[in-house]
């Protein structure tokens, strides 16, 4: 008998991120059913994060269920996050999503990408 090992959560959300993807959820413009990550070629390092609303999923994405909503991860975008984790953070002058991605071999000195 074959046992099928349990395949690794392609990304960890803590209940920040949750609660912050049932706030985009709550005013989610019409059509949209869900918010993908991915991560665009861009910035000093290479490669960036990114959230946006999507109206339909493709063929490859992975998708996570949040207690607020979906978070569909792009399928090409997979393999530089598998194992992070996505936190939303929010103090004094800044707010947003924080990843703390173990792939990444470097950041440029903004912090806004990311090299693997």
């Amino acid at each position: 008998m074959t046992t099928l090992r349990q395949r690794p959560a392609p990304l960890i959300l803590t209940e920040s991120a949750e609660a912050r993807i049932a706030e985009l959820m709550a005013r989610a413009p019409e059509g949209a059913n869900g918010v993908k990550l991915s991560t665009p070629r861009r910035g000093c390092s290479g490669l960036a994060y990114s959230v946006d609303y999507v109206t339909e999923a493709k063929p490859f994405d992975e998708r996570i269920e949040t207690p607020g909503g979906t978070l569909y991860v792009d399928g090409g975008s997979i393999l530089y996050l598998v194992g992070s984790t996505m936190d939303w953070v929010e103090d004094d002058f800044t707010a947003g999503f924080v990843f703390n991605n173990p792939n990444a071999k470097g950041a440029c000195g903004c912090g806004e990408s990311f090299t693997v």
